[in-house]
């Protein structure tokens, strides 16, 4: 596997890391970890920078279909930082389409230093639900 991911509700946080060739079965295993913590309200950073895949237009595609899916129905989304190269914008464009059709904030960055910063920003947390009224 070549994802690897942090949940903490306390902070509401989900932090992806990749490193190495994501496969379409590490994307869904992603999902569902997301789906299993129920945090989709949660600030999201997801850190590609070290990351490559060999997917598929289809199998891209597939994972682009899930997670439009999930936008529907599931409450307030949290706002997601993205990091990437510049070199790898072909590989995730269709993905990055797909996930500002969330209605949430949504930023691309180069560094993720500069991520994390805007994700703890005050005008980033203080639209985050509390977490006793998500799901309510």
């Amino acid at each position: 596997m070549s994802l690897y991911w942090t949940i903490d509700s306390r902070l509401q946080l989900f932090a992806i890391t990749c490193d190495g060739n994501v496969s379409f079965e590490d994307a869904n295993a992603m999902v569902d970890a997301m789906v299993g913590a129920n945090g989709f309200h949660f600030r999201k950073l997801f850190d590609g920078l070290r990351g490559s895949t060999n997917m598929t237009d289809q199998e891209v595609l597939r994972i682009g279909v899930r997670l439009r899916g999930l936008h529907a129905g599931r409450g307030p989304h949290g706002p997601l930082a993205v990091v990437f190269a510049e070199d790898k914008y072909e590989q995730i464009a269709r993905v990055l389409g797909v996930l500002a059709a969330a209605s949430r904030p949504m930023r691309v960055f180069k560094e993720r230093h500069k991520a994390r910063k805007w994700l703890d920003s005050y005008q980033v947390r203080v639209d985050l639900p509390l977490p006793e009224t998500v799901g309510a």
